[in-house]
């Protein structure tokens, strides 16, 4: 167990906590591929893959903080890139789990075994950014990016078009094909997948996929108040609040807006009404209050689970609030501070917080996962310098994906 070191400056608790969580992927990829495995007690050798894009994003992060050199971390991604390219692809997409050394697919389900491609998208966000961050002009530079565009150009998504509706696919199987038949619609964590799939350069989608079927979903639109707080998108009382987290790792909610919704509003609604739902309490949950909210997927006492106001079990993660600092930053640090200072006995490690946590029963995850450590040193960074918003958004297939669904023109 990590020393807890109580009454640090909110500056320094900040630096600690982005750091120890950072340092997961750096010493627990599976050795030899540099990829992000599921968790701390994935078997040898299992990886993911849109887990491994949150993790080159933090690696990116740690090079701009000096956690690691420059090369250090330019030549751990140069590692994943190779590992990416002998893995495993479906139509260009990369399955939910591989075997990082084989690159074999893992099957995620009884007809999930071939291409995901929403954690493929979460790959490509991560190459994006750490492309658009190692820019010089040396040959070592330019050989990595001519690799990840490579690896980028490749991704065939206008493959998971539905054949028969107007809307992408979230998984084909190379043995069944389309038969697990699940629609992206939104609204969800999935945006990214429908911007970088409307803005590749190599197997574009139309627009029309984005305006009949991501919008189409049941979910989409919500506009109810709860709690006082009107909410544009979503499913009542917001979902997961890994909806605000997981497509704005890259995306710049700030200067995005289309038809639909303001995304900076949309995304600050869910995680107040996410907050106030806590600070509440209806469902008399020991622990909760001001300074412990966040409700997300995560583990549990019992399995897994994607947790929200509607789906209450008690149980805290810490990257739901941690992760939410840029929608806001006075709630995130009371919560990070609460959950170092007052339950770091029990939750803090060398590689930052546990999971989850639920106080009602005593339960305290012993676990990290990978898509949960992420999105907390990425979203932390882009509350403080905005980096990975920065290098994502000048990408030319972001910003050609963006200017084709119709967002705002300033940001394409």
């Amino acid at each position: 167990m990590a020393k807890i070191l109580r009454h640090l400056s909110d500056d320094r608790l900040f630096d600690r906590v982005q750091e120890h969580t950072f340092r997961w992927f750096w010493e627990r990829a599976v050795p030899g591929t540099g990829m992000a495995p599921d968790r701390t007690t994935s078997p040898p050798g299992a990886a993911t893959s849109g887990g491994t894009g949150f993790g080159i994003m933090a690696i990116v992060v740690a090079a701009e903080r000096g956690w690691v050199s420059r090369r250090a971390a330019r030549d751990r991604i140069a590692l994943i890139v190779r590992s990416l390219e002998r893995a495993a692809r479906h139509h260009g997409a990369w399955p939910h789990w591989l075997n990082a050394v084989t690159g074999k697919t893992i099957p995620f389900g009884a007809k999930d075994d071939g291409g995901d491609i929403v954690e493929t998208a979460f790959v490509v966000q991560g190459l994006i950014a750490a492309r658009q961050y190692f820019a010089a002009d040396t040959a070592v530079e330019r050989e990595f990016r001519e690799r990840i565009d490579a690896l980028v150009n490749a991704v065939e998504w206008s493959w998971y078009k539905a054949p028969a509706e107007d809307v992408m696919l979230w998984h084909w199987s190379p043995n069944i094909g389309f038969a697990m038949n699940f629609p992206i619609r939104g609204w969800n964590e999935c945006l990214i997948a429908y911007v970088l799939a409307a803005g590749s350069p190599t197997y574009p989608i139309s627009p029309d996929l984005y305006h009949r079927g991501w919008t189409a979903g049941p979910d989409f639109r919500n506009g109810t108040i709860e709690y006082g707080i009107t909410l544009p998108l979503g499913p009542k009382l917001g979902g997961p609040i890994f909806f605000t987290h997981y497509s704005f790792l890259g995306l710049d909610p700030r200067r995005l807006a289309d038809r639909y919704a303001d995304y900076f509003e949309q995304n600050s609604r869910h995680v107040l009404l996410n907050y106030t739902y806590c600070v509440a309490d209806p469902a008399a949950c020991a622990g909760y209050g001001p300074a412990a909210w966040g409700l997300t997927a995560s583990d549990n006492d019992t399995g897994y689970s994607g947790h929200s106001p509607t789906n209450d079990r008690c149980v805290i993660a810490p990257t739901a609030a941690l992760s939410s600092f840029p929608y806001a930053p006075e709630a995130a640090m009371r919560a990070m501070r609460h959950f170092h200072d007052d339950l770091g006995d029990r939750i803090w490690t060398d590689w930052g917080f546990t999971d989850a946590f639920c106080e009602a029963r005593s339960w305290y995850s012993k676990d990290h996962l990978a898509i949960d450590q992420g999105p907390i040193v990425v979203m932390m960074e882009n509350y403080r310098s905005g980096l990975l918003w920065r290098l994502v958004m000048q990408a030319p297939e972001v910003r050609n994906g963006l200017a084709r669904l119709g967002f705002d023109p300033l940001v394409a």
